[in-house]
């Protein structure tokens, strides 16, 4: 729905230059574009007539103030309807309610393949780096290796995980695990339910009975953000059955339509609570509207592009490299230190999706697979070198070119090519020693310390 959005409105934009207020005329010119964009976007045909009747009425009344033109003015207008009907309702909590005597039970909803595995061991891992001590279970005795892919990924997450087989019942597992968490002191116990390929009368009579044993404090409903219209129905039939608290959107980081969000959030009537934004185990979180409504018309996500940076940038390593760029001791360590903190924070692609769309159109140009395959070679290349070669690559000569690219498996050129890279990385280091380039190392080493509010000014 990005792209497709940020286009139209774009078209819009460029129509009514020349233009100097609203009228009806170019308000419907605007609308049309809105409602093609949704649609396509798989947002459901209640919602989208829904969204775009308050868009109007705002737009009908909104006043072109300053040096906005009528086209800006209106997008304004869309991205707050589009932030209204994303946030939590009067009342509604956005974050988890864990207000409850340990163990907080969160118990996780949704049909097969959406991502609640997966997405279970993300939030134990969320919560676990909000000092929270979790335990995650299984209840799942019908697909084929679900406990053992809960217990992995538990693992991957640094949480603990209740053993289970599929001699069991769901509800006796449930009831196992509560009784742990409780004698074992745990904060917080998530519980992974069974899915299944469509909706059937017994798998929600099934869930109705765990969620009846466990009266858990959140139930959340798991959503496959590519399933567009698909989404609206599951999302419908759960929130008939199941007292709903809040759902997670998992997959957007490949969703080419987007209307999920929308719709799921409209049908359900509880709010977006998080969204799965990678494969990683830490590629979860908290839903916010305003910064998803920016990311739908192109706007970017450079906050989140910040609280990436700051999350994986190591303190202490950038105050080391600033002392080394102080000093010109840069080598090829260091280097691959880099490398390797870009493939940490997702890569190019991932920090591209977060920039503002004229930035990222830009850049659209550029293949991206191609760099970050250069990356990952160069990284290679450095990790086929002795320590020593790595502090003195003036002592790499020909023969440790021919055994170094043998190690890497590249050509000789490919080690040349990363050395003469280097080499002039190191000369604009040393030209740059103890001014602009050391201040900005120590800056991000600075940043993790900083207070949340602050970095979003």
């Amino acid at each position: 729905m990005a792209s497709v959005l940020t286009e139209r409105l774009g078209r819009v934009i460029k129509q009514m230059r020349g233009q100097a207020r609203i009228t009806e005329s170019n308000v419907a010119d605007m609308l049309r574009e809105v409602r093609m964009a949704l649609l396509e976007a798989d947002v459901s045909v209640a919602v989208t007539r829904d969204f775009l009747a308050k868009v109007k009425q705002a737009a009908l009344g909104q006043e072109v103030v300053g040096s906005l033109t009528p086209g800006q003015a209106l997008v304004g207008v869309v991205q707050r309807e589009l932030v209204a009907v994303m946030s939590p309702a009067p009342g509604q909590q956005a974050d988890l309610n864990l207000a409850s005597q340990p163990p907080a039970v969160v118990l996780m909803a949704g049909l097969q393949g959406a991502g609640k595995t997966t997405t279970t061991a993300k939030l134990a891992r969320w919560l676990q780096q909000r000092k929270k001590k979790v335990l995650t279970v299984s209840t799942d005795v019908y697909r084929p290796a679900a406990i053992e892919q809960l217990r992995l990924v538990t693992e991957q997450a640094q949480a603990s995980w209740f053993a289970s087989d599929t001699s069991q019942t769901p509800q006796a597992i449930a009831e196992a695990a509560l009784a742990y968490a409780r004698t074992h002191y745990f904060d917080v116990l998530l519980v992974d339910t069974a899915g299944r390929l469509a909706i059937d009368e017994a798998m929600m009579q099934e869930i109705q009975r765990l969620h009846a044993a466990l009266d858990p404090v959140e139930t959340l409903f798991v959503v496959d953000a590519m399933q567009g219209q698909d989404a609206v129905n599951t999302a419908q039939a759960f929130a008939q059955s199941l007292p709903l608290t809040g759902v997670v959107l998992t997959k957007t980081d490949g969703d080419a339509r987007g209307g999920a969000a929308l719709s799921v959030r409209q049908v359900t009537g509880v709010p977006l609570k998080f969204a799965g934004t990678s494969e990683k185990i830490d590629g979860l979180e908290a839903f916010d509207a305003q910064r998803h409504a920016s990311r739908v018309l192109g706007m970017g996500d450079i906050v989140a592009l910040v609280e990436q940076v700051t999350a994986q940038v190591d303190a202490q390593a950038a105050q080391k490299l600033a002392d080394k760029v102080k000093t010109g001791r840069f080598d090829l360590n260091d280097f691959l230190a880099q490398l390797q903190q870009m493939n940490q924070m997702g890569g190019l692609a991932n920090m591209l999706d977060k920039l503002p769309g004229e930035l990222a159109a830009k850049a659209q140009g550029a293949d991206l697979s191609r760099a970050e395959r250069d990356m990952q070679r160069k990284a290679g290349v450095i990790c086929s070198m002795t320590p020593l070669e790595r502090r003195k690559p003036e002592l790499i000569k020909a023969s440790r070119k021919r055994r170094i690219a043998a190690g890497a498996g590249v050509q000789v050129q490919e080690v040349n090519r990363l050395l003469k890279e280097f080499e002039q990385m190191q000369g604009m280091m040393k030209k740059m020693k103890g001014g602009a380039m050391a201040k900005l190392m120590q800056r991000m080493g600075g940043m993790k310390g900083m207070p949340p509010g602050l970095m979003r000014r």
